[in-house]
């Protein structure tokens, strides 16, 4: 009697089952560690990212080696040369206004060693002190938010509501809003802040200093619910009985939050914060529906600003803008990869 009409299956054809190309690939994914198998699981974001995102940064990239002129008929290739002439202020006469780079040290100051008109008008400096600025003070008040919206208390749906409403409105809304409370004919704040020593008395939207303090309470006001949700996640995701264990251990309010709630909303707390790094380093319309990228100069601006007249000077300030908030990413990757976070 045969294998095949004794109901077994030939030794051939288990063979075949045992060793065919669809079962090579399961055993190998079983095989993989779960470090492995999250990246294998990512790799189609990744090259998603890279289609999307790598290939316009080199395109950038190209662009900033030639000396384009858009209309001037075929570019010029001129190597890092944009590059050079922008860090040493050569072209400084091709960014809006008085505008630099780098900031200027041939101007006055009250303070020693500070020409603080020239650091108002480098457009590196102004992004840096707007970044690290209107980061820090949403971190904190975005923090408070969240410590009180993860409490319980009759209407917290609607405090939630309110919170998340500024993050809501247009950012050429917002920025309307604030040009009329700073306007010199209808403006309301102008009188009182001018008078304690915040913002110019007189044109105060024209002012280098005023109009970097509105654009950045500005951006505050809209951004720290951002910061609320992410952290509120963080604290939301925390097991409750960890309290209950501190509280019959006697720890205090003050203990619980530094063993407890800061330590393991860290994480969520670091995402927000790169997040909104990354999005402040490329600040351009609040600044242009406020003031004007001419009295508040950022990077941005520079790019838009020199688009049509200098195509590879604006190419070489992106990359570099692209650059810089890659290594603040990389800075801190690094750091959370090092906390074990």
């Amino acid at each position: 009697m045969s294998a095949e009409t004794d109901g077994q299956v030939p030794a051939a054809e288990q063979h075949s089952r045992r060793s065919g190309p669809l079962v090579a690939v399961t055993r190998w994914l079983e095989n993989l560690g779960e470090t492995a198998f999250a990246y294998l699981l990512l790799t189609p974001v990744f090259l998603l990212l890279g289609s999307i995102a790598l290939y316009p940064l080199l395109r950038t990239f190209e662009l900033s080696l030639y000396a384009n002129v858009l209309g001037a008929g075929e570019p010029e290739f001129v190597g890092f040369q944009n590059y050079v002439e922008m860090f040493t202020g050569a072209r400084n006469a091709d960014f809006p206004g008085s505008t630099t780079f780098l900031p200027a040290t041939e101007t006055s100051s009250s303070f020693p060693f500070i020409h603080v008109d020239g650091w108002l008008r480098s457009a590196l400096i102004v992004t840096l002190l707007f970044t690290v600025v209107s980061v820090f003070f949403e971190t904190i008040i975005g923090f408070g938010q969240a410590l009180v919206l993860d409490q319980e208390f009759r209407g917290r749906r609607w405090v939630r509501a309110a919170i998340i409403i500024p993050w809501a409105i247009p950012i050429v809304i917002q920025g309307m809003i604030f040009y009329l409370m700073f306007h010199p004919s209808t403006g309301f704040l102008t009188p009182y802040l001018s008078s304690i020593g915040l913002v110019a008395g007189t044109n105060t939207l024209n002012d280098p200093w005023s109009a970097l303090l509105i654009v950045t309470v500005a951006d505050i006001w809209k951004t720290s619910a951002f910061m609320a949700l992410l952290i509120l996640a963080g604290l939301q995701s925390i097991d409750r009985s960890l309290y209950d264990v501190a509280k019959v251990a006697g720890a205090t309010k003050w203990q619980q939050f530094k063993m407890i709630t800061f330590p393991l909303v860290l994480p969520a707390g670091g995402i927000a914060i790169l997040f909104r790094t990354i999005d402040a380093m490329r600040i351009y319309g609040l600044i242009d529906s406020v003031s004007s990228c001419t009295v508040v100069p950022s990077l941005s601006c520079m790019v838009v600003e020199t688009f049509n007249t200098a195509r590879g000077l604006s190419s070489a300030v992106a990359f570099v803008t692209a650059a810089i908030i890659g290594l603040l990413v990389t800075i801190v990757i690094i750091q959370q990869v090092r906390e074990g976070i």
